[in-house]
C-alpha cells in the first residue's frame, strides 16, 4: 500500500483527488425530494451528494467485525481504538459532547470530515474536517428508467399479490466525477492524522462494492486520482488537475452515454498522459509537482 508522506513541518500534505464513478442500471443516489428518483439536474446531468459517499465511509469504518475493516485494520497496523463514528446512529450526546471536548475525542468522520456537533454553549466545537468531497456531477446527460416491481404474496388486506408502481428508479448508465481536497490548515483544527487520511484512502475500492443494495448492485469507483502536491501549500492550481482528469463525452454531448466506451478517459502516464501536462508558468509539469496514485486499484 502506498502510504502517503509527512512533511517536515509535521502538518498534512495538500492533495488534490478526483474520483470516477461508473453506474450501470443503478440508482447511485436517491433524492428525497423527488420519490427518491437518481438526482439529476435541469440539464438532465446526474448528481451522487457528499453526503452520500460519507456515510458509505462511516459504515464500513463503524462495522469494527466486518470484512473491510478488518483488512484495513490488518494492512495499517491499527488495533481498533480511536476510531469511532460519531456521525452513527443510537449515539449518546452527552457523551460525544464530553469526548469531542477532550484533547482526544477518537471520532475518525469528526477528524476527516469535520463535524456540525450543536450543543448549547458549543460553538467552539463545529470543526470543518480535513478532507472535502465535492459534488459528483455526471460528464454527460443521464437516462432515467422508471419500473414496477410486483410480490407473488399480498401485502395489504384480501388482496393475493402486489404491486409497487414505479419502485425500480435506475440510471442506465453515466460516470461522475467527484472532486475531493485534503486541507492541513482545516487538519490542524480538527486533529486529523495521516493514518485518518490512510484509512480512508484505503476505503476507496471498496466503498460500493461493500455497501451495494437492490436499488444500487452496479455502481463502482474505476478510477480514484489521488494527487499528493510536493509543497506544504500545494504546488499547482488544483481545478486546473481536475479539468485534466475529468473524462470528456464522445459524439453527441447532449445524448447520455451506454458504456464506457463513449468517453475518452485521461490516464496519469503514457506518451500523452495528465503527467507531462504543464502545470505551471514556470514550466514545471504535475509530473514534477507532487505524487500521484490511483488508490481505485487492486
Amino acid at each position: 500500500m502506498t502510504t502517503i508522506q509527512n512533511n517536515s513541518n509535521g502538518l498534512l500534505p495538500v492533495i488534490t483527488g478526483l474520483l470516477i464513478i461508473e453506474v450501470r442500471n443503478s440508482n447511485p443516489n436517491g433524492d428525497p425530494n423527488n420519490d427518491g428518483a437518481p438526482r439529476i439536474r435541469p440539464d438532465n446531468r446526474g448528481e451522487i451528494s457528499a453526503v452520500s459517499l460519507k456515510r458509505k465511509a462511516r459504515d464500513l469504518v463503524g462495522n469494527k467485525t466486518g470484512p473491510v475493516w478488518l483488512q484495513i485494520a490488518s494492512e495499517l497496523g491499527l488495533d481498533g481504538s480511536g476510531y469511532d463514528i460519531l456521525e452513527a446512529r443510537g449515539r449518546d450526546r452527552a457523551e460525544c459532547q464530553t469526548r469531542l471536548e477532550s484533547s482526544s475525542p477518537g471520532f475518525w468522520d469528526g477528524a476527516l470530515f469535520g463535524n456540525t456537533f450543536l450543543e448549547e454553549g458549543g460553538s467552539d466545537i463545529m470543526r470543518c474536517g480535513a478532507l472535502q468531497l465535492g459534488i459528483g456531477l455526471s460528464v454527460a446527460p443521464i437516462d432515467c428508467q422508471f419500473a414496477t416491481w410486483t410480490n407473488k404474496s399480498g401485502v395489504e388486506a384480501n388482496k393475493d399479490r402486489g404491486m409497487a408502481p414505479n419502485a425500480q428508479k435506475l440510471v442506465v448508465h453515466g460516470l461522475y466525477a467527484m472532486p475531493l481536497f485534503v486541507n492541513p490548515t482545516a487538519g490542524q483544527k480538527s486533529s486529523c492524522t495521516f493514518l485518518d487520511i490512510q484509512i480512508f484512502l484505503a476505503l476507496i475500492k471498496y466503498l460500493y462494492p461493500h455497501t451495494a443494495s437492490v436499488t444500487r448492485p452496479m455502481v463502482d469507483i474505476i478510477h480514484a486520482h489521488i494527487f499528493t502536491h510536493n509543497e506544504p501549500c500545494g504546488s499547482c492550481r488544483p481545478l486546473a488537475l481536475i479539468d485534466a482528469l475529468t473524462p470528456k463525452k464522445l459524439g453527441d454531448l447532449t445524448q447520455p452515454s451506454i458504456s464506457q466506451a463513449d468517453y475518452t478517459i485521461p490516464q496519469w502516464d503514457g506518451e500523452n498522459g495528465v503527467a507531462h501536462l504543464v502545470a505551471r508558468k514556470d514550466g514545471k509539469t504535475y509530473a514534477d509537482c507532487g505524487t500521484y496514485v490511483d488508490h481505485a486499484q487492486f
